[in-house]
């Protein structure tokens, strides 16, 4: 309530394959791209909205329709969980 929070607050075990380790969620900080879609002062309300909502669920929903809020899940998707690369012989 207002206080310091964390991760364990809000994952169950159910969850914890959601969990995205503290050194991927750190190269979101270091992604030009991302830096660059944050300056969009339309996004950063969109996401201001989302972390003020009290049901982020069905908002998220509603956002996902937003081309500019997908373009930054996908950029946040694709820092931390790269897409394997295709045609890529064995070692």
């Amino acid at each position: 309530a207002g206080g310091p929070w964390s991760v364990d607050d809000i994952l169950t075990e159910d969850d914890e394959q959601d969990r995205v380790p503290l050194q991927k969620l750190k190269l979101l900080g270091e992604s030009e791209e991302l830096r660059s879609l944050l300056q969009n002062p339309h996004l950063r309300q969109l996401l201001l909205t989302v972390d003020q909502a009290g049901d982020k669920s069905s908002l998220l929903k509603k956002y996902m329709q937003e081309p500019l809020f997908v373009e930054f899940a996908d950029c946040c998707l694709r820092i931390v969980e790269p897409p394997e690369k295709e045609n890529v012989l064995p070692e």
